[in-house]
């Protein structure tokens, strides 16, 4: 083994004696230097490249036959995110740097120049190593579905890039020109307050990403609605800066990301998952046409089948009632059934029987504040069925049939006149 890398050193080392006395001996004195670099740079990136090459076939032929991906999701999310293209370079480079030093190093100009070449390619290479191990992750929990840990690796991962890049930035800088870090680092100490400013978003980004991930309130894909910008629709995209919602109408809103901190947000997925959909809804009705039935009404309207009973019993009780009430003749001494209560009771009624109102939810008729309007009867439940046409059809049939209704109990409706 130790011959075999003698021999590769010996031939490198003739390969660049060569490249070196080629270029003294057949190019003017003031060209050979920069000659003698370019020709041994493009020697050393050929050198790499079939290295590179070579080794990317060796790793990609053990993960595509020995490895099965389909099983285990953290070698297949690897395999997805090319981190085995990045090791793949850095091994490379890392031979390239080795033969620098036993080859190059006879030549202290080329040696130099080629040098600062390699370092920053292996920069570069670790830093996208890095980024694709976040890609990985990321990967990885898409397979597993776990939307929220992507939601909360997003933010993560934009505000590594941000900052890596920067560093990365800071460390090219230093390998190029031999500046120590701390030099420049010392000199950032003055611009701090100007960097928070530049980097406002990115932070107030980064911490609603960790709060929407750890306390699980939304994920991309989740309904919600915002009364602050009137926005209703899916979460399309949350990312460090913007969140992309695709509203009903096929519109995409873009807010800041920071708004799912500090802005009222509404998440209806849990009513969608639920596959039950809220109905509150107001029927105004004229409170001049409110009244007292008397025996006859009542009679007639016993012959609506949903409160036949109620109307049998309540008479009963109330004619017992009356018997001990002086004036017993006179209809406001004692209780009565009013038209408006006795048709809260068939709209109760009528929800509790319908066939497309979820039975296991909150199936209400009430009464709410009068209004310049009149007074609003508001009918408070669930529809079965989430879907938007549907529960759309759902509430029109119960408002349809209600409202027709009302005028069996003489009650009137408001609406908005209009002068002819």
């Amino acid at each position: 083994m130790k011959d075999e890398l003698q021999d590769t050193k010996d031939f490198l080392q003739d390969i660049s004696d060569k490249i070196h006395y080629f270029v003294r001996d057949n190019v003017p004195s003031d060209l050979a230097l920069t000659c003698q670099i370019i020709l041994k740079f493009v020697f050393l990136a050929g050198l790499v490249y079939l290295l590179d090459f070579l080794f990317k076939i060796l790793v990609n032929t053990v993960f595509k036959y020995f490895f099965d991906k389909e099983k285990f999701p953290v070698l297949k999310s690897i395999y997805q995110s090319r981190i085995t293209n990045s090791i793949v370079h850095l091994g490379a480079l890392s031979f390239a740097e080795t033969a620098l030093r036993s080859v190059f190093w006879r030549h202290p100009k080329s040696f130099e120049f080629l040098g600062v070449i390699v370092s920053v390619a292996i920069i570069f290479v670790i830093a996208g190593m890095l980024f694709r191990a976040l890609t990985a992750l990321r990967n990885y929990f898409v397979i597993k579905q776990d939307y929220y840990k992507i939601m909360a690796l997003n933010a993560i991962s934009e505000s590594v890039k941000i900052f890596g890049i920067f560093i990365l930035t800071v460390v090219g800088i230093c390998v190029i020109f031999g500046i120590k870090g701390g030099t420049i680092l010392g000199s950032l100490g003055a611009i701090t307050a100007v960097l928070v400013l530049v980097f406002r978003d990115t932070i107030l980004g980064f911490v609603t990403g960790l709060h929407v991930a750890t306390s699980k309130s939304m994920k991309v894909g989740d309904w919600i609605g915002i009364p602050k910008y009137n926005i209703e629709g899916n979460i399309s995209d949350i990312s460090l800066l913007t969140t992309k919602i695709t509203n009903f109408d096929k519109t995409v809103s873009t807010i800041p990301t920071y708004d799912l901190l500090t802005t009222e947000i509404k998440n209806l997925q849990i009513m969608s998952e639920s596959n039950t959909r809220r109905i509150k809804k107001s029927i105004y009705f004229n409170i001049n046409s409110f009244k007292f039935l008397d025996d006859e009404e009542i009679e007639r309207l016993k012959d609506i089948n949903l409160i036949s009973e109620y109307l049998e019993g309540k008479s009963i009780e109330i004619r017992k009632e009356k018997e001990k009430l002086a004036h017993k003749d006179k209809i406001v001494n004692g209780r009565q059934l009013t038209n408006i209560g006795v048709f809260r009771y068939y709209a109760q009624k009528y929800i509790e029987n319908d066939p497309d109102v979820e039975k296991k939810g909150v199936m209400m008729v009430r009464q709410l504040d009068i209004t310049p309007q009149g007074l609003p009867l508001e009918i408070y439940c669930f529809a079965n069925d989430s879907k938007w046409e549907r529960f759309e059809q759902i509430q029109a049939d119960i408002f349809d049939h209600l409202l027709v209704a009302s005028k069996e109990f003489d009650l009137q409706v408001m609406q908005v006149s209009v002068k002819v």
